[in-house]
């Protein structure tokens, strides 16, 4: 039964992440980047929602003096 020759693993490995390192390269600079971005102030509408005009009786025992 033959041996498995190991001993070209390490350059297999290594020229492999080499290649991947460079693809990854390629791919992000490819890609635009604001350098300053602005902050957009955007204007919130408020909704009324039914249950901030109705009195309910969780207010209640704030009301009374202790």
């Amino acid at each position: 039964m033959p041996q498995l020759d190991t001993s070209t693993w390490l350059m297999m490995i290594m020229s492999m992440f080499l290649a991947l390192f460079i693809i990854f390269q390629l791919k992000i600079s490819k890609h635009n980047f604001h350098f300053n971005p602005e902050l957009t102030l955007t204007k919130t509408q408020k909704q009324n929602t039914p249950w901030e005009t109705k009195w309910t009786k969780i207010y209640l025992p704030l009301l009374l003096p202790q």
